[in-house]
């Protein structure tokens, strides 16, 4: 061996080292942007917890499309930067081909199962939380007919839709539910404008109260149910300050807690599936100061009781996902 290769050898040796010590988790975001103001951003929040706490950083990137999906994972696996988190059911397929390429690489996917030695899938219990916010929709309803807007139109958030509507009927037998969906592309993510457009369609129906699980459009209905004077519903991230004491709550998926964790837990990151539920504060509605004055007592003593119900078992209901089917529709 020349002295150059011996020098090249010791000099990659080192940098691989250098990398290991140094390897920094990364976070995907799915399409819709990084500030959302939703499931991308609550991500994104979790992902800066963990970063302040430890004065470090990671490494992060959004995707403009979908053909950026593998080429995301590739580099930053390419790169050393472990784990790698990804947000939303969308990286399965793509996840599925790369995870067994980079062995020694953990991988975290929220919103999706992959089935792989080096991957941990964190599914939530969205139709839990809907439920509670659908109790909450019906109680502060004056019209009984209230309304959902979901984004992409594909099982999961037909899950949503489902458990919101099971939450205002265990209320209110009678009530009306509109239901819309944004789009079937991923485009429905960010899409405020037609956001807007089915709320005013719903108002225009009787709806007073209108949930969003529709990513980034979901401003756009937030905004529009405080411009016409109805109440609104957020979804993932707590958006109740979005347009204080004008959004009844919104539906929390502790997406932040996921990616927090998985970044905490570093190269010891546990493998498998995690489901995050009412019973583990994966899944909850929002109160504060700004929407305090909404939320009754008797409305607050109803869905504590159905949450205390949801934890323990006594209350099951329906995961839409289970077997496509929702059961009050």
């Amino acid at each position: 061996m020349t002295l150059m290769k011996k020098f090249l050898g010791a000099a990659a040796a080192v940098a691989l080292s250098a990398g290991a010590v140094v390897a920094e988790p990364a976070l995907i975001f799915d399409l819709g942007g990084k500030f959302d103001k939703s499931f991308n951003e609550a991500a994104y929040n979790g992902a800066a917890r963990w970063a302040g706490e430890h004065g470090t950083s990671f490494r992060e990137i959004e995707l403009q499309s979908e053909a950026q999906r593998e080429q995301a994972l590739r580099r930053f696996a390419e790169a050393g930067n472990n784990p790698i988190v990804m947000t939303g059911f969308a990286f399965g397929n793509v996840l599925s081909e790369v995870a067994p390429d980079y062995p020694d690489t953990k991988f975290a996917i929220i919103d999706m199962v992959v089935d792989a030695p080096n991957v941990r899938s964190v599914v939530f219990n969205e139709h839990e939380g809907s439920y509670l916010v659908g109790m909450m929709a019906a109680m502060a309803s004056k019209t009984g007919t209230v309304g959902f807007i979901g984004g992409m139109d594909i099982p999961l958030i037909r899950k949503f839709a489902c458990g919101y509507v099971q939450g205002v009927k265990a209320v209110n037998p009678d009530a009306t539910v509109i239901q819309n969906m944004t789009g079937t592309t991923p485009a429905a993510w960010n899409d405020p404008v037609k956001g807007s457009e089915l709320t005013k369609a719903q108002i225009s129906q009787g709806a007073d109260v209108v949930y969003a699980a529709a990513g980034g459009t979901g401003v756009g209905v937030l905004q529009t149910a405080a411009d016409e004077g109805i109440l609104s519903i957020g979804v993932d991230s707590n958006q109740n300050y979005l347009h204080s004491g004008k959004v009844l709550t919104s539906m929390m998926k502790r997406v932040d807690n996921a990616v927090y964790e998985a970044m905490k837990e570093g190269d010891n990151l546990d493998m498998g599936i995690y489901v995050m539920g009412v019973a583990n504060g994966g899944i909850d509605y929002a109160l504060d100061q700004h929407n305090e004055a909404l939320v009754t007592g008797p409305m607050k003593r109803e869905v504590d009781k159905a949450k205390e119900a949801i934890s323990s078992g006594a209350l099951s209901v329906h995961d839409y996902m289970s077997d496509n089917t929702c059961p009050v529709e």
